[in-house]
C-alpha cells in the first residue's frame, strides 16, 4: 500500500481512501444489511452487512511521466521510483495482429513468442541463463486481433545496464531459429486440438465469428493450416517491419533517473535504424444487421456453453463509464445481478459473467456460462431477463452506490502495482486520452447515472442484433433455443 500512500496522501487523506476501501469510519453506526438488487429473486441467498464507507468520493493525482525522445525517434515515458532498487520497461509496437498479411493471420503471435528464441550472438539457452544471472527477465506477447506487440523487461537498478544490452540484442537482432519454430508449432498444435475439444472456447469462437464475420477481429487463435505455413523467413520479415525504433512506445517505471535511462537507451538502442512504416488500415467491422441463434452440436453433452451479446465499444468511447458501471452491475463479479440469479438463487451454474472490450476497433459485449444441458431453458430465460431488465428498469440506488465503490477501491489498490501504473499510461498515450485521465477515473465513476446505465444497456444489448452462441447436445437443447430466434447450425472452425 506504500504507494498508494506516496501517489494520493497529497490529496486525499490516507483514512479517507482505507475508508473507501476497508473500515468505517470512528463513530460510525452499525452496519446495514446489505440491499438486494431491485427485482432479484434472493431465496436461499444470506446477504451479509455491509461496513459503512466515507461517501466522499476518492481523489488522486497520479505521478506524471518524464518524457523524451531519442535520436531515432522512440518515444520514451518514465515514471521514476526509487522504493525498490527495481525497473519495469514495456515496449508498445504498433502492429499486432490486425497488422498480418491476409493470408498469414498469426504471424505478430508467433513472432512474439519467438523473439527471445536466439539472436545472432545469443542462443535461447544463453538468453535464458543470463537474464537469470541477472535477475531479469524478459517477456513478448501479441494477439492475432490485437492492434500492438509488447515487450515486456524487469530488472535491478544496479544492472539496469546490463540488461538493457540483453534486451536491445533480443529485440534488435533475433534471428527465429527454425528449431525453435518447430518446437513451437508442435506445441501450439496440441494445446489447438485441447482448446477445440473445450465447449467454452468453441462457443467463444463462434461468438467472434458471429460478431466480426470475416474482419479480423474475429480471430481468436490462428488456424491450424497458417501455423503449418510460417517459416522463420516470415517471422523475420514481419519483425523487420514493425519492430523499429520510430514504431515504439518505451515506458518505463523504477528506480532509475530519466538522464540515466535515455543515456542507456541511446547507447544500446541508439544506432537502430529508422524504417518507413506502412499504416495499418483496416475497414472498420460491420455489426451483425440482426439476431441470429448458432447452435454446436456437441451428441451426449453433458453441458451448454451459452454466450449472448452484440458489438461494443472502441476504447476511446464516451460511453466506456456508462458500460463500466453497467457491467459490474450485470455480470462483473460474484454481487452481480448475473451471478446472484444463476448461480446463487438458481442453482445453475458455478458461474456466470458479463464483459465488454474495445480497443482501436469497436469489441463486443457479452453475457457468458456454462450450465447442466437439463437447465440450459431456465438458464437462458433467467440471462433474457436480466439482459431486459437492466435495460428497461433503473438500478437502484444501493446498487449504483456499491458499484460505484467497488470499482474505485479496485481501481485505488491498483495503483500499488507498477504493471498496473504502466498499463494506464499505455492506454492513456495509445488512445489520445486525455493527460487527467486516470486522475479522474473515481470522478467519472461516480457521474455515471441509473439513465446512463439503461441508456448503453439498451444501445449494445439491443435483442433485436443479439448474437446467441450454444455449445452442447442439439438433441436436449435445439427446441429451448427456437424461442430466440430461427437455430442455425454453426459452421466448423
Amino acid at each position: 500500500m506504500n504507494m498508494i500512500k506516496r501517489h494520493l496522501s497529497l490529496l486525499a487523506p490516507w483514512s479517507v481512501l482505507l475508508s473507501v476501501l476497508l473500515f468505517a469510519p470512528a463513530g460510525a453506526q452499525a452496519p446495514q444489511p446489505q440491499e438486494a438488487p431491485a427485482g432479484a429473486s434472493t431465496k436461499g441467498v444470506e446477504l451479509k452487512g455491509r461496513a459503512p464507507v466515507n461517501p466522499e468520493t476518492l481523489r488522486v493525482q497520479l505521478p506524471k511521466p518524464q518524457e523524451a525522445v531519442l535520436s531515432n525517434g522512440m518515444r520514451v515515458a518514465l515514471l521514476e521510483d526509487h522504493k525498490l532498487p527495481t525497473f519495469f520497461l514495456q515496449l508498445w509496437f504498433n502492429g499486432g495482429g490486425l497488422a498480418d498479411p491476409p493470408e498469414k493471420r498469426g504471424v505478430a503471435m508467433v513472432t512474439a513468442s519467438q523473439l527471445r528464441e536466439g539472436t545472432k550472438t545469443r542462443s535461447s539457452r544463453e538468453i535464458a541463463e543470463q537474464l537469470a544471472a541477472l535477475g531479469a527477465s524478459l517477456t513478448a506477447s501479441s494477439g492475432p486481433a490485437s492492434s500492438e506487440s509488447v515487450v515486456s523487461v524487469t530488472g535491478l537498478s544496479d544492472f539496469a545496464d546490463q540488461t538493457m544490452a540483453l534486451a536491445a540484442d533480443v529485440i534488435r537482432n533475433p534471428t527465429f531459429p527454425a528449431s525453435e519454430l518447430d518446437k513451437f508449432r508442435a506445441r501450439y498444435l496440441a494445446q489447438l486440438q485441447i482448446q477445440r475439444a473445450n465447449p467454452g472456447f468453441q462457443a467463444q469462437e463462434q461468438f467472434m465469428r458471429a460478431i466480426y464475420g470475416e474482419h479480423p477481429g474475429a480471430l481468436v487463435v490462428p488456424s491450424e493450416d497458417v501455423i503449418k505455413q510460417l517459416t522463420s523467413a516470415d517471422l523475420a520479415a514481419f519483425h523487420a517491419a514493425r519492430f523499429r525504433p520510430n514504431n515504439a512506445l518505451l515506458l518505463a517505471h523504477g528506480d532509475i533517473a530519466l538522464k540515466d535511462l535515455v543515456a542507456g537507451l541511446e547507447r544500446h538502442f541508439g544506432d537502430w535504424p529508422k524504417a518507413g512504416l506502412d499504416k495499418v488500415s483496416l475497414p472498420p467491422p460491420k455489426p451483425p444487421e440482426k439476431s441470429r441463434v448458432l447452435l454446436v452440436d456437441r451428441p451426449g453433452s453433458v453441458q451448454t456453453s451459452l454466450w449472448v451479446g452484440s458489438m461494443g465499444i472502441e476504447r476511446d468511447s464516451d460511453d466506456y463509464f456508462a458500460m463500466l458501471v453497467m457491467n459490474h452491475i450485470l455480470g462483473g463479479g460474484p454481487a452481480s445481478r448475473l451471478f446472484m440469479n444463476l448461480r446463487e438463487d438458481k442453482g445453475y451454474t458455478y458461474g456466470v459473467y458479463s464483459s465488454f472490450t474495445g480497443t482501436t476497433f469497436p469489441g463486443v459485449v457479452v453475457a457468458s456460462t456454462d450450465v447442466r444441458t437439463a437447465v440450459t431453458e431456465g438458464a437462458m430465460h433467467e440471462l433474457s431477463l436480466e439482459l431486459q431488465r437492466i435495460a428497461n428498469e433503473p438500478v437502484s440506488p444501493q446498487e449504483l452506490t456499491n458499484a460505484r465503490r467497488a470499482l474505485v477501491g479496485r481501481f485505488a489498490l491498483s495503483l500499488d502495482s507498477p504493471q498496473s501504473l504502466l498499463s494506464n499510461l499505455a492506454t492513456q498515450k495509445i488512445y489520445g486520452l486525455p493527460a487527467d485521465y486516470w486522475d479522474t477515473y473515481p470522478q467519472r465513476v461516480a457521474a455515471i447515472t441509473p439513465a446512463d446505465i439503461q441508456r448503453v444497456a439498451k444501445k449494445y444489448y439491443d435483442r433485436e442484433r443479439l448474437q446467441i452462441v450454444a455449445v452442447g447436445d442439439a438433441k436436449e437443447v435445439g427446441k429451448v433455443l427456437e424461442k430466440y430466434g430461427t437455430v442455425e447450425p454453426a459452421s466448423p472452425m
